[in-house]
């Protein structure tokens, strides 16, 4: 690990050749990709733009990133509307809301577990190819899924797309941070940062509207052509990577932690339907268990665990991870359950729900890189500690929304989640990182990202099988559960111990 440079030391110059590590900075959860941005300010401030580098860059890094963030918009522009679609989706197909929650949660689980082993891929294959191959896959899988006959094909197709689209965030990251010179990478995050988290709000305001004009379908019959025209683009303007020597990929601790994950999963979704004294949830339960303890005798041994078990047990990034992991599980719970109850309960359409919808992506948006900018002064503990406390005013504020049908208070909860996320989530992200030595940036952003996904999945079952009777109540009860693991999370990030920041030369240079 590179030593941190001391105040006024000119030694480290800004044209030495550098690779920030794009797993370091970002991680994609759930609707919004979340930027670490006290380390994107920080390095802003810690490097100056160059107009030239050496000739290994692209001599065009602009087209290349309005290349990749094409590709990024096609294929992450629809998770949003599919869950304020779920509804629909189900009269159409015959199935329950309940059982379509795997058309979010499926996928969702497919990033988290694919996500890792294709960024590792990428360095070893090159990260266009494997950008191309899943845009590629993703645009056939997409078309595929506008001709779903039934919940079990729609769920199949939607994780087969999934699992491809899963390529595209750490190839692309890649690609501009080779492109990019290190002044410029910053700036260039801060453009895949607006267009990732931008994507999801355009996805409710278009996709609203088209749905209810023609239907959940003409969601993936615009979304393909739209994949397939990126695809193409970019195997013309692309340019490939240099490679690695080939790494060892944790083939095995990813099989075993998606078994303990789709039982365990499996297990909640029986309980909702069958009852939670059924002695058949026994089975799941037990596969789930004896996989997550085989995982972790798998991962004490491998070579590159998919989850390091030394990290976890580093105060600062053991109680980062879990404070996200059980804030996701209600936030992203309540990012199922609020659809519903606004269709269920207050009677919107599928267009004026989106719209609904929009507030609080659009408010995680724009909050996150201006309370980025504030930790850095303040400190990420305190930032994170109010983003948490707010997600729990919120889940409480929807609680009294479900129960005594206030769509004012259902609007002013959906506000205050984004605002809590924007403020809490990238200092998170930001306190794990700065707990990780830098030869463990990827596969401990990785993990990272698993353990936020695997709680947000968990939280989207579990709220949904809870609220499966569509009744104030019902719904009352699904967020008091997340309530209860947001509190969790707070409790989580009171344990995050307040240490000085990475000098911003250090985050520059870490990779």
């Amino acid at each position: 690990m590179s030593e941190a440079p001391r105040s006024g030391d000119d030694s480290l110059t800004r044209d030495a050749p550098v690779d920030l590590d794009p797993e370091m900075v970002v991680e994609v959860v759930g609707e919004e990709s979340v930027v670490a941005w006290p380390l994107w300010w920080r390095a802003r401030q810690g490097t100056k733009p160059k107009r030239r580098r050496d000739g290994d860059r692209l001599s065009n890094p602009w087209l290349l990133l309005a290349t990749v963030l094409t590709g990024l918009f096609a294929s992450g522009f629809s998770v949003t509307i599919l869950a304020v679609s779920i509804p629909e989706i189900a009269d159409d197909l015959g199935s329950s809301t309940s059982v379509l929650t795997f058309v979010i949660t499926g996928p969702f689980l497919a990033i988290a577990l694919a996500m890792p082993l294709l960024g590792k891929l990428g360095d070893v294959r090159g990260h266009r190819r494997v950008y191309l191959l899943g845009l590629s896959g993703f645009a056939i899988a997409t078309a595929c899924t506008a001709l779903a006959w039934s919940a079990p094909s729609l769920i199949a197709l939607r994780v087969i797309a999934a699992g491809f689209g899963a390529a595209t965030a750490p190839a692309s990251m890649a690609m501009i941070m080779h492109a990019f010179t290190p002044g410029q990478r910053a700036k260039a995050m801060g453009w895949w940062s607006l267009v990732s988290a931008g994507a999801p709000v355009m996805g409710l305001v278009v996709g609203g509207p088209l749905v209810d004009a023609i239907g959940w379908r003409g969601i993936f019959i615009v979304q393909a052509p739209l994949a397939a025209a990126a695809a193409i683009v970019g195997f013309f303007v692309l340019p490939e990577t240099a490679r690695t020597t080939r790494a060892a990929i944790d083939g095995k601790g990813a099989a075993l932690l998606a078994v303990a994950t789709v039982s365990g999963l499996g297990a909640l979704q029986l309980g909702g339907q069958v009852g939670w004294t059924e002695p058949l949830l026994l089975i799941p339960v037990a596969i789930s268990v004896a996989a997550a303890v085989l995982f972790v005798f798998a991962e004490r041994v491998a070579t590159t665990p998919l989850i390091p078990l030394d990290l976890v047990r580093r105060r600062n990034f053991g109680a980062s991870v879990t404070s996200q992991a059980l804030s996701n599980f209600g936030y992203m719970g309540g990012y199922i359950v609020t659809p519903i109850l606004v269709q269920e309960i207050f009677g919107f359409s599928v267009g004026e729900t989106s719209f609904a919808m929009a507030v609080r992506p659009l408010t995680f948006s724009i909050t996150a890189p201006i309370a980025g900018y504030v930790a850095v002064r303040v400190g990420e503990r305190r930032c994170a500690l109010v983003g948490s406390t707010l997600l729990v005013l919120s889940l409480v504020g929807f609680v009294f929304a479900s129960l005594q049908e206030s769509l004012v208070l259902m609007f002013a909860s959906l506000a205050i989640g984004g605002l809590s996320q924007g403020v809490s989530v990238p200092s998170l992200v930001t306190v794990a990182a700065n707990d990780i030595d830098a030869e463990d940036f990827g596969v401990g952003n990785a993990a990272q990202q698993m353990m936020s996904q695997i709680g947000a999945v968990a939280g989207i079952q579990t709220m949904s099988s809870v609220s499966t009777s569509a009744t104030t109540g019902a719904f009352a009860i699904a967020y008091t559960v997340g309530g209860i693991s947001a509190v969790g999370g707070f409790l989580s990030a009171l344990r995050i111990r307040r240490t000085p920041p990475r000098p911003a030369m250090e985050v520059v240079r870490a990779a």
